[in-house]
């Protein structure tokens, strides 16, 4: 075959009884699907497992950000560093949170939520002035 009879054949528009015409009666109803059940809820997986943390310096933040690399939620409780420690051991969570596609939330008075994306968190938690003891 020529390059010129290529070139005609890719180039030449397809006849119109090339097509295949379905029929509507070949069409399946809709009745006929089973319809899709009710989930009970996203079900975490059973190795999903959540760590807490009371960190003492900030060098122990990460050991927290190794725990979030695996896959894990964890719990911080900052109420035993100093409040520049604490601070910045919140920084770098956030950093290593944003990192991952995850999320942090307060959950308390120096109480924070670290999640990675495969963990989703439903819902909040208000907090007021008269909630902590000062």
């Amino acid at each position: 075959m020529s390059i010129k009879s290529k070139l005609k054949n890719i180039l030449t528009p397809i006849e119109d009884d090339e097509y295949i015409e379905l029929s509507t009666e070949e069409a399946e109803s809709l009745s006929d699907y089973e319809k899709p059940r009710a989930n009970d809820g996203f079900k975490l997986p059973s190795n999903a497992q959540m760590v807490l943390f009371e960190p003492r310096s900030f060098e122990e933040a990460e050991e927290v950000a190794k725990y979030l690399k695996g896959n894990r939620a964890a719990v911080v409780n900052l109420h035993r560093l100093q409040r520049d420690f604490a601070q910045r051991t919140i920084d770098f969570l956030t950093g290593v949170v944003f990192a991952l596609d995850g999320s942090i939330q307060k959950i308390g008075h120096n109480v924070i939520l670290c999640t990675p994306k495969s963990i989703g968190v439903e819902g909040e938690i208000s907090m007021s002035m008269d909630d902590f003891d000062n």
